[in-house]
Formats: structure tokens, sequence, C-alpha cells
């Protein structure tokens, strides 16, 4: 896609070929280092790790809130055939060891599936309302409370899984609803705060707390659960999110046109970059042709594909580590993190590849778009079908999971952003349109996981990874037939266009 002329690239599409023309001149670009919009980075990337901490506690801490020796003899059979036991723990009753008076549960593993994925019928519902109204009033408020709901929230889990499963279903509902305003309102805000050509690390700088959260969350939930019992790692994670939210809405601003502490250079940069895309788009928005926009669809199918081996393994993970290789729960915790630590690696340093490649202009926006997307889910589903037949081996199970998160890290600055590219004005609604059919699978694959595995087999667990690698493959191909890294006609606002007629107007009376 050729840039216009101006400082923006984000006005309407021009006849002209600019190419030639810088984007910005250097000396126009304020430091990143300290300023207000990687601080805003820092404090997003924050954020999502305490809101995927919160998130994927549970699948940690359900090892130790279940008793396994209220499952059943035939069950107790099956998990005992899968692989060998340590040596040493051939004569242990299974039951985890905890604090004395930490209560424990006989959920088998359909309950299981049905409470891993409860949060996500409740995320559903708030996506594209959390995208629409963060789109018009900004996304400050949203993410903000969207945390905070979430958190406090999480302080109420030992209560709930004491009054029963459904209890506990329906409040990780509501927490799904509290989060599931956090990333259209983050994206809602980067139309706003992201210059073009610094997209890519921006927002993958911030979006990458969600793997470091739950790099940071699995570990320290397998280690509270041990020494101080399972209910302390949800008052922890409520109250740092408690604190989070308090440091948010001290320093976030909505724009930077009204933050407290920017620069006047950082702040007209940031304006002039992004140009009149960077406004609200108000009560109005071009439904139909959204939903009609190929470009858009491409985004929908290829997150759903991806996201459904990502919530399989953020999900099932601690539990394959458990019940079919037996690590105990504070090395299940450190290994089921080691794909989060290396995905959240590879996400941020794409990210900024990704940046330098369109400054450079050595490939068009589509071009990079679709590249870092190839990369990012056709490897991981070549490594996730070695992890099911890597059986028993603790080494090459390990290896495998870590280099398919890892790999799939890079497909952050590829599909994942790319609705702030097809449509600046509307990337937080869209983002909303997006992630609410990209968290199906956070639904759904819980469920069919729990399905597949109910007899704790090696061939069951094996049936889960081949599901994910070929959903993965299918969303590949399907964005690299369809994606589109180029502002849609329906995107661009009337007084772009008419801008951009009389700039055509203006060149053509000079050319007479």
């Amino acid at each position: 896609m050729a840039p216009p002329s101006s400082l923006s690239i984000n006005a309407a599409p021009s006849d002209e070929s600019e190419d030639n023309e810088p984007l910005l001149g250097d000396d126009t670009v304020p430091p990143q280092c300290c300023s207000a919009r990687l601080n805003l980075a820092v404090l997003m990337f924050l954020g999502f790790s305490v809101v995927y901490g919160l998130r994927v506690n549970l699948s940690v801490a359900m090892v130790a809130m279940v008793n396994t020796t209220d499952s059943g003899p035939g069950r107790n059979s099956s998990v005992a055939h899968a692989c060998p036991l340590p040596p040493g723990s051939e004569n242990s009753s299974g039951t985890f060891e905890q604090p004395d008076g930490t209560p424990q549960y006989p959920w088998d593993a359909k309950t299981q599936g049905w409470l891993l994925g409860a949060f996500f019928f409740g995320y559903l519902c708030t996506q594209i309302p959390g995208g629409y109204l963060s789109g018009h009033y900004g996304g400050s408020i949203f993410l903000g409370l969207g945390v905070l709901s979430t958190a406090a929230l999480t302080l109420l889990t030992p209560l709930a899984a004491q009054w029963g499963p459904y209890w506990l279903f329906a409040l990780r509902a509501l927490e799904g609803l509290g989060e599931g305003v956090t990333f259209p309102a983050m994206m809602a805000m980067w139309a706003r705060w992201a210059p073009p050509l610094e997209r890519s690390r921006l927002i993958t700088i911030s979006g990458s707390g969600s793997n470091f959260g739950a790099f940071l969350a699995m570990p320290l939930t397998g280690y509270l659960c041990q020494a101080l019992g399972w209910p302390s790692v949800f008052y922890l994670c409520g109250g740092a999110g408690c604190l989070w939210a308090v440091l948010w809405f001290m320093f976030v601003s909505d724009d930077p046109r009204t933050h407290r502490r920017i620069s006047k250079e950082e702040r007209d940069y940031i304006v002039d970059s992004i140009g009149r895309q960077g406004g609200g788009h108000g009560w109005s928005v071009p439904l139909l042709r959204m939903m009609m926009s190929v470009p858009l669809w491409a985004i929908i199918v290829t997150q759903m594909c991806s996201n459904w081996s990502f919530y399989t393994q953020l999900t099932s993970l601690p539990t394959y580590m458990n019940n079919i290789l037996h690590f105990d729960l504070k090395s299940n915790g450190f290994l089921s993190a080691l794909p989060y630590l290396a995905a959240w690696l590879c996400s941020v340093l794409s990210g900024f590849l990704a940046d330098s490649l369109i400054e450079k202009k050595v490939f068009s926006i589509t071009t990079i778009r679709k590249l870092f997307t190839l990369t990012g889910m056709l490897p991981p589903a070549g490594f996730l079908l070695a992890v099911a037949y890597a059986g028993c081996s603790h080494v090459l199970t390990i290896t495998f999971l870590t280099l398919s998160s890892a790999v799939a890290g890079t497909s952050s600055p590829g599909v994942f952003i790319n609705q702030i590219d097809i449509a600046p004005r509307y990337a937080g609604f869209l983002l909303g349109i997006t992630n609410m059919f990209g968290t199906i699978p956070g639904v759904i694959a819980p469920i069919v996981t729990g399905y597949f595995t109910e007899d704790h087999t090696l061939a069951g667990w094996r049936k889960v990874f081949w599901v994910s690698a070929a959903i993965n493959v299918g969303g590949a191909f399907f964005y690299t037939l369809f994606g589109s890294g180029d502002i849609q006609p329906w995107a661009v606002a009337e007084d772009d266009d008419d801008d951009e007629g009389a700039k055509r107007e203006r060149k053509r009376s000079d050319s007479t």
C-alpha cells in the first residue's frame, strides 16, 4: 500500500503514488524511551499480565482443588496406565499435598472441562459492546473497570467453590463478562495513541502481557497451592488486579491531546502521524458493509483457528502434565509456563521486526501481516503433532510444546493486529467482533478436551493435538488467500475523502 502525502499514512487512499517520499523525517520522531506511548504500553502489559493470571490460575489450581481419590477405581487405573508413575510414587494415594483443612472436591473430567470453559461464556458477551463503547467514549475507563471487576470477583472464588460447581461456573462467567471489554478497549486506545510505524511493537508489547501473565501465574499458582493452599492463589491474584487498577486510573489518558505529562513534541508527532483516523467513530458504524468485508472475515476465521490451540493449551496443559506425565504441581506449574515465556519473547521481538520491515518498505503491510501469520500458525501445528507422538517422554513433550508456543508468538504482529490496518477508526469495535468469534474456541475447546480425555489415555490426548494442528493449518491458508493490510473503503471517513479530493483537484490545477 503506497503511503499518501502528508504526515499521516492513515488518510484515504490516493490515486497518486508517493513511494519515494519518506513517511516521517527522522528528526520529527521523538525518542520512544520513557515516552508517554511507551509508558502506556508498559502499563497495558502489566494489566494483561494480571488478567491472564486471573484467567489461568484456575487451570493450575484445579489440580489441587480436585480430590482424585474420589474419582472411582476405573479412572485411577486408566491414569496409572497412561504413563509410568515416577519412582517412589507407586504406593501414593494420588492426593495432592497441601495444608490441612484445605477443601477438595470430587469433580470429574467433564465437570472440570465445563468449569474451565465457564469464563469464556461471559467473555463472549461483552466483546462487541466493549469495543463499540470504547471506540465512542475512549478505552481507558473500560479497560480499567474490566480488570478491576474481574479481580474483585476472583476474590470470591473459594466461597463459590465451597457452594458447588454451579456457583463457581456462574462466578467464572461473570469474571469473563468483566474481562471481555479489555482487549477491544486496548485496541481503541491504540487507534488514538500508536503511530502507524510503531503499531506492531506497541501493540505486541502491550498484548504480550497475556503470555507473560500465564508464564508467571502457572509456577506461582503451583507454589502457593502447596505452601498456603489453593484459596491463596485467588486472593493474591485478585489483590494484584485491584492494585493495578488504581495505578491505571492515576496515570492513563484516552487521548494524547488530553494527557497531562506528555511532551508537546510527542503529542504533535502522534496526532500528525495518525491523522483524522485517530478520532472516535461516533454512534453510527457501517455494520452491514463490515459484515460483507472479506478481509474482516479473514481475521475472524483465522483468529478462531489460532485460538483453538492457544486455549487448548492454556486451559488443559496443566491437566495433561499432571494426569499423563505425572509432574508434581510445582514442576507442573513451571513446565506448563515455559511455552508462554517463549511465546512472550518471540511476540515482542517479532513486533519490532515487523515495524522495521514496514519502515524500510521491504514488503507491503499486507505481505508482512500474512508472513507473520503463516510463520505463527504452520510450524506450531507441526510441533503439536510431534507432541501427540512424543508419548511419555518428558523432555520431548516439553521441548515440542515450548517450540510450538514460541513460534506461535510470531503471529502477534500478523493477524492479531490486522484490525487497526483495515479500519483504524473502528479498530476497537472490530477487535470486539473478531475477539468474540475468536473466543468461541475458548468455550468449546476445554469441553471437547474433557470428552476426548475422559479416560486419561494417550490416545485421547492425541486426538486433542491432532484437532488443534488441523485447525491451525486451515486458518493459516484461509488468511493467506483472503487477508489484507489496506484500509477498507467503508473505514474511510467522509471528511478524509473530501480532503483527498481537494488535494487531487489542487494538483490538477497546478499542473495546468
